[in-house]
């Protein structure tokens, strides 16, 4: 399976997708679009192992409801994910049964150098 999961409207997204050059056979869905449902998410889980690890901190919605001063649990990271796309963290890349979340660096260059192998 080849997808990407990002926002159209995410300079960062743009940039990684154009330099990692994702090739056409990726299906990328843009996720303010189109939802991730929750069987995309339970694709995600199994790859990476959590929810938590799927879960962007960063969001303006994790800070207006102040959720990092609550316990979460991955119930709560897979029902917030679930509630609103910008929980998400993006861009995520599964290529070869592999999974590639966020945008970190070290991420891109794995994300890199497995799409282009």
């Amino acid at each position: 399976m080849e997808k990407g999961y990002h926002l159209s409207t995410c300079d960062t997204c743009k940039r990684i997708i154009r330099d990692i050059e994702i090739p056409s056979s990726f299906a990328m869905q843009d996720i303010k679009k189109n939802e991730v449902t929750a069987e995309q998410l339970e694709q995600m889980h199994a790859l990476s192992g959590s929810y938590e690890a799927l879960f962007s901190k960063r969001a303006k919605l994790y800070k207006e409801r102040n959720l990092k001063d609550e316990k979460l649990l991955e119930r709560d990271f897979k029902s917030l994910i679930l509630e609103h796309y910008t929980f998400l963290k993006r861009p995520v890349f599964i290529h070869n049964k592999e999974i590639f979340i966020g945008n970190s660096k070290k991420t891109v260059e794995a994300a890199r150098n497995s799409i282009k192998s």
